[in-house]
């Protein structure tokens, strides 16, 4: 794990990582490190020099905590792994233990509409705020919901679950996949769209309308 100062200067910041890494060359070598930005805004510029730097010294970045959408957006085009970091120093405060059986899943939400040629790779779940235009790709091992126009190619399950599922405010993808059962809609002209859900039963994608 490497934290990094959410306020010093950019180049003084990676300048400094590099020479710490290089006091240790043999014992970093071939690390894969995960690196917490906190509240840091990282352009796409910065993740991949720092990317860069890491691994002319042969590690990988493997994994990014963040709190600033900006750095989760950065990772997210280098398909790097992404997680929210909380509030450095700070913990969650709760009324009560949570039941395992009522905690969440890690995943990914992005608030805008993904154009083609984007791709989004998520150990979770994928949430849309957004459309899903032709051209662009979502692969989840876990649910991926559209809150939105689904026109691109999606993959939940990608891992092999079977209970996963696929939501859209208006479902029309160029393909649709569920663990290892893949659909294409028909090139038709449909009714009014309205939401649904796609999942695997009796060994076969079926999709209903989502209520």
């Amino acid at each position: 794990m490497i934290t990094l100062s959410p306020t010093e200067e950019w180049h003084t910041l990676t300048e400094a990582l590099a020479a710490r890494i290089d006091e240790k060359a043999d014992f970093f070598a071939g690390a894969r490190v995960t690196v917490d930005f906190g509240q840091r805004p990282v352009p796409k510029v910065e993740m991949l020099s720092l990317k860069a730097l890491l691994e002319r010294r042969n590690m990988i970045l493997s994994a990014v905590l963040s709190e600033s959408l900006t750095t989760i957006d950065a990772a997210l085009a280098l398909d790097i792994r992404t997680t929210s970091s909380g509030v450095p120093g700070h913990e969650p405060e709760e009324s009560a233990p949570i039941d395992p059986e009522e905690e969440g899943t890690a995943g990914v939400m992005l608030r805008r509409t993904l154009r083609s040629g984007r791709t989004i790779h998520s150990r979770g779940h994928v949430v849309v705020v957004g459309d899903v235009n032709p051209g662009a790709v979502i692969v989840a091992t876990g649910d991926i919901i559209v809150w939105g126009r689904l026109r691109g190619t999606v993959h939940a399950g990608a891992e092999g679950d079977e209970s996963a599922i696929v939501c859209a405010l208006d479902m029309m993808p160029n393909q649709l996949r569920i663990a290892g059962y893949i659909v294409t809609s028909p090139q038709v002209k449909r009714r009014r769209p309205q939401p649904e859900v796609a999942m695997i039963r009796d060994n076969q994608i079926v999709v209903e309308a989502w209520s």
